[in-house]
């Protein structure tokens, strides 16, 4: 099953919130994207379904393996865009606006070269991605 971008956004957001603050909970993300308990609850459904979230009796969320690659991937593609326009001169918040619309759009195939060739040339730091 392949998760929509709307899907990736959320495994992207549980994975920062669980590394900045440990466990996760659907009103987490909630705050963090600034959208309804609804709407998140809906997406979790959905994620538990397709089998890259658990839940436990507390509503803990947890990243399946499929869903820490996924997120991890998402991730990664959003420090590598955010950075390298900021590099560029973009403003913060533009790049970060940017980078979360642009990692989705991506094959891994370009995103891998493009990488490649900004961490070669100096625009990225490999310790920053």
């Amino acid at each position: 099953m392949k998760v929509m971008e709307s899907g990736e956004d959320y495994l992207e957001t549980i994975l920062m919130i669980r590394n900045r603050q440990g466990s996760v909970r659907s009103v987490d993300v909630a705050n963090e994207l600034g959208v309804s308990k609804s709407s998140v609850c809906t997406a979790m459904q959905n994620l538990l379904r397709g089998g890259y979230i658990l839940m436990d009796r507390q509503r803990t969320i947890t990243l399946t393996d499929s869903g820490e690659e996924i997120a991890k991937r998402v991730y990664e593609r959003h420090l590598v865009f955010s950075e390298w326009l900021c590099a560029l001169g973009v403003d913060r918040e533009t790049a970060l606006h940017d980078a979360c619309r642009m990692e989705h759009a991506i094959s891994a195939e370009s995103f891998a070269a493009l990488k490649a060739y900004l961490m070669k040339s100096g625009f990225l730091l490999p310790q920053r991605v």
